[in-house]
């Protein structure tokens, strides 16, 4: 599943939200690719899995429709009673 993210700017990103086979195998290639430079050298260093799309939400983007909202929250990643701007 993709979700789209906006922030007060109205800079859109489409992201994944789940598992992410590529980091599985690839490490931090991905992120490194995406120009996340961030959160490459966060995984290459700690590699581990990524916590992109919460560092997203914290940085004030939030879901910019219906569908990515009720993604969010199926997934946990924010509560229902939170509410996006179109």
């Amino acid at each position: 599943m993709k979700i789209n993210l906006r922030n007060q700017v109205g800079i859109v990103k489409e992201r994944k939200v789940g598992f992410s086979w590529t980091t599985l195998f690839f490490g931090f290639f991905p992120v490194l690719f995406r120009g996340d430079w961030k959160w490459a050298i966060i995984q290459f260093v700690a590699a581990g899995c990524t916590l992109h799309i919460n560092d997203l939400l914290k940085n004030g983007y939030e879901p910019s429709d219906e569908n990515s909202r009720t993604v969010l929250v199926s997934k946990g990643f924010i509560t229902g009673s939170r509410t996006f701007t179109a």
